[in-house]
């Protein structure tokens, strides 16, 4: 009797931890797919996008080409190009442009900046509105740091240690989200870096680089045009000219 009472609890105990494993490999696996699905874009009305993406920006000057990191900056990314696609950035200026007292930015993307009623004081006070409600729309600053697995949001990156861990920092041709003092307050502006700029890593959302037209930067000019951004869909299948 002792016997089949020791086997019949053996049996029992085997039949719990199969159990067990089994609810630790199912939780495991939905924390992983969960993972997986993370969507910064899931409150904005445009999709998230993955890899990288290759964007042209049609100057008065020339063209520049640019790569964007989806996969480092998702949500900056996206909203990129969701203004792309609309045509947002066609026929737009760069409205600010520091050389001096050395090379440091030059900032376009104000959608005002097309109407040739608007006083030049207001260039680059303005926001992309969106037509479906009516506001501005707004994204938060967004950094990836190594050895993470999703980008920071809203948060200033001081921590030397940290900031030696971005990913994407300011290098001569990088492209940024420009903002407020609000870290809740991109929209529509973006700025390229015309020179390594040490200064501004952590505090701004870099998303992409020129690939190539970079002498483009110098000699772009306080008020020339961005006649139009398109979007090359494949980088797989571009080539530089």
């Amino acid at each position: 009797m002792k016997v089949f009472k020791f086997l019949l609890l053996r049996r029992t105990v085997v039949y719990f931890l199969i159990v067990f494993s089994l609810f630790l490999t199912s939780c495991s696996r939905k924390l992983k797919t969960d993972k997986s699905k993370f969507d910064p874009c899931r409150s904005f009305l445009f999709e998230c996008k993955e890899g990288k993406q290759i964007v042209e920006i049609y100057s008065s000057r020339g063209k520049m080409v640019l790569e964007l990191d989806s996969n480092l900056a998702p949500l900056t990314v996206s909203n990129f190009l969701d203004l792309v696609n609309r045509g947002v950035y066609n026929e737009t200026t760069f409205h600010r442009l520091i050389k001096e007292p050395f090379p440091f930015i030059i900032q376009g993307g104000d959608p005002s900046s097309k109407r040739e009623e608007i006083l030049i004081s207001k260039i680059g006070l303005g926001n992309f509105v969106d037509p479906q409600n009516g506001k501005s729309r707004l994204i938060p600053l967004e950094i990836m740091l190594k050895k993470e697995d999703k980008p920071r949001y809203n948060k200033l990156i001081k921590n030397p240690n940290e900031i030696k861990n971005i990913y994407l920092k300011h290098e001569r041709g990088s492209i940024a989200m420009a903002r407020r003092e609000s870290l809740n307050s991109a929209s529509s502006q973006f700025y390229i870096s015309l020179k390594r700029l040490h200064v501004l890593d952590g505090r701004y959302s870099v998303f992409g680089k020129i690939i190539d037209g970079i002498e483009i930067l110098d000699l772009l000019k306080k008020n020339d045009r961005i006649n139009k951004i398109v979007h090359i869909k494949d980088n797989d299948i571009f080539l530089i000219n």
